[in-house]
């Protein structure tokens, strides 16, 4: 088997899908053209075409399949992949490699290569109903019926899906994307880059209310949100205005589907809150937190440095930096496992439990009344 580097044959960067030179041959790359592309060791035959990407359990023979995890090397030696991209140090795998020192991050560029970004269109619809008070970039596009408020701005190549909704006054920073059903409410400030999925709300009432006595009293909203640079915030996941100041979601943080921030939280950079969370109003979370799924966390806590919340965790104290716990009400997260395997184990421990009781009740009926005296003992 041949060794190739990322000095392939081809010179030049390749272009989607191109095609093959051969008549009925299938479109794609050759992995020679992905080994430049990717700057990694090809091992195997540089003329070999494949078409596309697909997971190690459903890949084809004109597919390129990815191991970055060694858990599934298993499964990537039964794969029928046509070709695979992975680790140098991996081996036995059934069929061409492209080898690289960081996997997950090549498979981000292979994706791209073969799924290019829609291009820019850079036109409003003639559907969309946009404010003659609105300023729009000329190199941003409006999808049809989309709204777009008076004194809103939408930044250079941004772009709003077909539905989506920009409020008065808010701010739609460079190649923002707004997909289909995304709301923007007024006043809010997107920074450059941030992706909103279908359905997500930023900038609704925070949920504040008082009671009177008779009735509760809705305390007026009158903040913003403010997200950063690189934000994503996934689809039908909602985040509230401040009733004062502004929700903050700081830089190249990653926000999943369905998941609740309420009024004036802040969130630090590159934290990653997985579906379902709900975060109570004023709660601080540091850099590099992590929020698995289904994490519900009270209202004004504060969440360290690159702690970490497992699964359904409910947090009701601060967490100091690092930190990682697990459970309701959240232990330290090994102390809260141990008592999880502990606590399948108590059935069968009350039932041997009620055995022994009952032999030494027996054996103390056979035995019959014993002195405990001074000399009890002492003979044989």
């Amino acid at each position: 088997m041949s060794l190739m580097t990322s000095s392939a044959p081809t010179t030049r960067k390749p272009g989607p899908r191109e095609r093959s030179s051969v008549v009925g041959e299938p479109t794609g790359f050759t992995l020679g053209q992905l080994a430049q592309a990717l700057g990694a060791i090809l091992d195997g035959d540089p003329s070999r075409i494949v078409t596309g990407v697909a997971s190690l359990d459903q890949a084809g023979a004109h597919e390129i399949s990815f191991l970055t995890d060694s858990r599934y090397l298993g499964i990537a030696r039964s794969s029928r992949a046509g070709a695979f991209l992975a680790d140098a140090g991996v081996d036995g795998l059934p069929g061409p490699v492209l080898r690289c020192a960081s996997p997950q991050q090549s498979l981000i560029e292979l994706l791209t290569l073969f799924h290019p970004p829609v291009p820019e269109g850079g036109k409003v619809d003639p559907s969309a109903r946009v404010s003659l008070e609105a300023h729009v970039d000329p190199t941003a596009s409006i999808g049809a019926l989309a709204v777009v408020e008076a004194g809103a701005r939408i930044g250079p190549h941004a772009r709003l899906y077909p539905l989506t909704y920009v409020g008065s006054r808010a701010e739609i920073g460079e190649k923002c994307i707004l997909h289909p059903h995304a709301v923007v409410r007024d006043g809010v400030r997107l920074g450059r880059r941030v992706v909103v999925h279908a359905g997500a709300v930023i900038g609704d009432d925070g949920f504040g209310y008082a009671w009177d006595g008779q009735a509760h009293r809705k305390i007026p909203q009158v903040g913003t949100v403010v997200v950063e640079d690189d934000v994503e915030i996934g689809a039908n996941s909602t985040i509230d205005r401040a009733m004062l100041g502004e929700t903050v979601i700081r830089r190249g943080t990653k926000i999943d589907n369905l998941v609740q921030i309420a009024h004036n939280v802040d969130i630090g950079e590159h934290c990653i809150i997985v579906a379902q969370v709900g975060i109570s109003g004023s709660t601080r979370l540091g850099r590099g937190v992590v929020l698995a799924g289904q994490v519900g966390v009270a209202d004004h806590l504060t969440l360290g440095d690159g702690a970490i919340a497992e699964a359904q965790s409910g947090l009701h104290a601060d967490l100091e930096p690092g930190e990682r716990v697990f459970g309701t009400l959240a232990l330290p997260a090994t102390q809260a496992k141990r008592m999880q395997v502990a606590t399948q184990k108590l059935p069968d421990a009350l039932r041997r439990l009620r055995t022994l009781e009952r032999r030494v009740q027996e054996l103390e009926a056979r035995l019959g009344p014993r002195s405990h005296g001074p000399e009890d003992g002492r003979d044989g």
